[in-house]
């Protein structure tokens, strides 16, 4: 298991980078390598995001050195998302398999997290988001047919898609935690326009179900001082509450999206009237 820790990052520093510091302080890139666990250690709320990939073996999270903490959830939630092949995630003893697209939520002291792969040569790509947690939720299995579908956007803006919301309110019950996954109509690949803020609180992207050229412009910064970064299949990137967040793509694609911070209201945003950005 490897793990890598990100300090937050600060408008004016941002205004400074060149696109190669832009990238060392927000892309995660290499989350996905078969038979590893690597875990990126953000101060930007204190999320952790990771990526799982067992091949011929399971993997398991006991304890993690940068939480300070004896086990990794003593005092964490996390949220796991299947994007690979067939797998199941052991939590305190308690097996639950995931398909392509099934996400578990688990709750606060739940245990070890054992990971495993049906088929070596296919194997499960787990995707992994945990943040502090005050108190225990139950941990629930969530399937794409139970999220909470929120259909947005138009074809004629380029940007029609449904937003699966997994953990939300509406659908299981968690600390801080909100985790979804949107979904893009045929020859849509906005999202969002105009763009938006919210101070109170951080996000996390990881883009997925694209060609191996596809491309991912991520436009990020404050709202007058804009930068973009340029991502493939299976990049994550970090978002300040103080940063714009917003893509396009060069061709069609996913991408879960994950948040922690002060409040649980997923509409809670500062929007950004097109005049403003630069």
């Amino acid at each position: 298991m490897s793990v890598n820790v990100r300090q937050a990052i600060g408008p004016e520093d941002t205004k400074r980078r060149d696109t190669d510091g832009l990238r060392d302080g927000f892309l995660i890139e290499g989350l996905f390598v078969k038979g590893q666990i690597n875990l990126t250690y953000s101060h930007l709320d204190r999320m952790i995001v990771g990526g799982i990939v067992p091949a011929g073996g399971d993997l398991v999270i006991d304890q993690v050195k940068e939480t300070g903490t004896s086990q990794f959830l003593e005092r964490r939630e996390a949220a796991i998302l299947n994007i690979g092949g067939k797998g199941t995630v052991t939590v305190g003893g308690k097996a639950y398999p995931l398909g392509f697209q099934d996400a578990l939520y688990v709750g606060m002291g739940e245990g070890i997290l054992s990971f495993e792969s049906d088929d070596a040569a296919g194997p499960a790509e787990f995707y992994l988001l945990s943040a502090p947690a005050h108190r225990t939720c139950p941990t629930v299995l969530i399937t794409l047919d139970m999220a909470k579908k929120v259909h947005t956007g138009s074809a004629v803006e380029a940007n029609a898609r449904t937003i699966n919301q997994y953990v939300h309110p509406d659908v299981c019950d968690s600390c801080q935690l909100l985790v979804g996954l949107t979904m893009f109509e045929p020859g849509s690949v906005w999202n969002t326009m105009p763009a938006h803020v919210h101070d109170r609180r951080m996000e996390v992207y990881l883009y997925f179900g694209m060609e191996e050229t596809t491309r991912i412009f991520h436009f990020m910064g404050e709202p007058n001082e804009t930068r973009h970064l340029v991502l493939k299949s299976h990049d994550a990137v970090l978002s300040p509450g103080w940063s714009i967040h917003s893509g396009a793509g060069t061709g069609r694609y996913s991408f879960i999206w994950a948040m922690a911070g002060d409040n649980m209201s997923f509409t809670d945003m500062d929007k950004v009237p097109m005049e403003s950005l630069r």
